[in-house]
């Protein structure tokens, strides 16, 4: 929970309109393919909480890991993904933003994949396995014999 002036300052310096999408304050650091925001705020009192994203649907969260939804939550709500340099980011594996990495910003990665794709578990366009081999066994299909009738 923010103190008072606390919450005060970070109302001013973002304006109302932003303030009621955000709720956090912190620099514009960059944005990438995806529209995904990245913000960074240095004086955070508790560790590890430093940077966040703002997803362009205009959800505010701090990335610590996938929320505890379920998997048709996660489907429903159009979650996009991160790369993998903001990912690094995101996750302290790297000190440097991949907009400040030199790195990062000089050449195209060809083992990053052109497009993403969208996870399709859960939905009529997985991936369904099948078997080609043959069935060591045939099940048992009952024969029954037909009952005579005895008036």
């Amino acid at each position: 929970m923010s103190t008072l002036p606390r919450t005060l300052r970070n109302l001013r310096s973002i304006g109302l309109k932003e303030y009621g999408h955000q709720m956090q304050r912190g620099t514009f650091i960059g944005m990438d393919r995806y529209g995904n925001k990245y913000f960074e705020n240095l004086e955070e009192e508790l560790p590890r909480t430093s940077g966040w994203t703002r997803r362009d649907n205009r959800e505010s969260e701090v990335l610590t890991g996938l929320s505890a939804n379920t998997l048709g939550g996660l489907q429903e709500q159009g979650i996009r993904p991160i790369e993998p340099g903001w990912h690094a980011w995101m996750s302290y594996m790297v000190d440097k933003a991949p907009v400040d990495d030199k790195i990062m910003q000089r050449g195209v990665r060809h083992w990053e994949p052109a497009e993403h794709k969208p996870i399709m578990t859960a939905t009529r366009s997985a991936f369904k396995t099948y078997s080609t081999t043959k069935n060591k066994y045939a099940p048992w299909q009952p024969v029954a014999a037909p009952r005579s009738s005895r008036a």
